[in-house]
């Protein structure tokens, strides 16, 4: 197990360098930077050269009139220093801004894959044992509907139904948490951001019902066509015991190889979601920092997603071992 873990450890170091490479390539080719629109902003050729004086300066500052392959270099040597960098928008050092939105971005995106797995399995699990019946195909027929409706769509639609617009006025219209709660208890700071989370969530969650519980159905089916489930049954087990503890053991493998991609999608798909409900965590941020060509905090939170991922898959690979015992995932000697 030791030496597994060794190696997958090592595995994440060339995987890091890739996919932090291959952003800066794709930053730093992108036509237009934050210096020259402030250049454009402040005039174009009509600029002092005080202020050109100044711009290239800044350029210097963040490496942008070096080679691509120095300028990523020495960008790699300050993230692997904890160094991030300043923030070319706002001055602010990329470490606190981080600091302020990766939390609310993980507390947004935990709450929604737990409800996923607890709604979804389940789900799958009844569908598969009562196939055909007319659970199991109203379910497939609502769960698809669901997943065709894009999450856009679907979080406009709440706003405009449940946050004061012509209808209900039930939850806020965005943020994390309202004004003034600095000095309320515990308790009342979780359940304002509980209250304010719950049209979030719901635009994360619904289009995933459909893939999960309709991917549970189908490894429970397999699983459950298998002979030694009928064996089981024939030696007199309990419905319960042989769907739960001989069924569902075994098609848990492919869940837990599909969580380990749930993360990586769900954060992708907070961009989208955090813009909508103006919740500041790394999408929002994600977002204005491509826009304003903010260099430093654009390869942070590259460098933030992809580690999450690499150590999301790293997890799932452990949990094989607790799942399923014949799994062996060190070679004997």
């Amino acid at each position: 197990m030791k030496k597994y873990l060794v190696k997958r450890l090592l595995l994440i170091i060339p995987t890091f360098i890739g996919i932090t490479m291959i952003t800066y390539l794709v930053v730093r080719l992108t036509p237009g930077d934050y210096t020259s629109m402030r250049l454009d902003m402040q005039g174009g050729m009509q600029v002092t050269a005080q202020a050109k004086e100044i711009m290239a300066q800044e350029r210097k500052l963040f490496g942008l009139d070096d080679p691509i392959y120095i300028g990523y270099g020495k960008w790699l040597v300050k993230f692997v220093t904890g160094d991030m960098g300043i923030s070319r928008k706002d001055g602010r050092p990329v470490f606190d801004r981080i600091g302020d939105a990766l939390p609310i971005t993980l507390t947004l995106n935990i709450i929604t894959l737990i409800l996923i797995y607890v709604i979804s399995i389940p789900m799958g699990i009844v569908a598969a044992v009562r196939k055909d019946s007319l659970f199991d195909r109203g379910s497939s027929l609502v769960l698809f509907i669901l997943y065709s409706l894009p999450a856009f769509w679907i979080g406009l639609l709440l706003l405009n139904y449940f946050s004061g617009g012509e209808y209900l006025n039930l939850f806020p219209l965005g943020g994390f948490t309202s004004d003034g709660m600095a000095g309320a208890s515990w308790w009342q700071r979780a359940g304002d951001v509980a209250w304010h989370l719950v049209l979030p969530v719901i635009t994360l969650t619904y289009g995933s019902f459909a893939f999960l519980s309709r991917y549970t159905r189908a490894n429970m089916l397999e699983v459950i066509n298998q002979q030694y489930i009928t064996t089981a049954r024939a030696k007199g087990l309990s419905e319960k015991r042989v769907v739960f503890v001989h069924a569902f053991r075994n098609s848990l493998i492919p869940l837990v190889t599909l969580m380990a991609t749930l993360l990586p999608g769900l954060l992708g798909g907070s961009v989208i979601v955090e813009q909508i409900f103006s919740i500041p965590g790394m999408g929002l941020l994600a977002f204005d920092s491509i826009l304003a060509r903010d260099i430093p905090v654009v390869m942070a939170i590259a460098a933030v997603s992809a580690l999450l991922t690499l150590v999301g898959i790293l997890l799932a690979d452990i949990t094989y071992a607790l799942v399923d015992p014949r799994i062996r995932l060190e070679a004997k000697a």
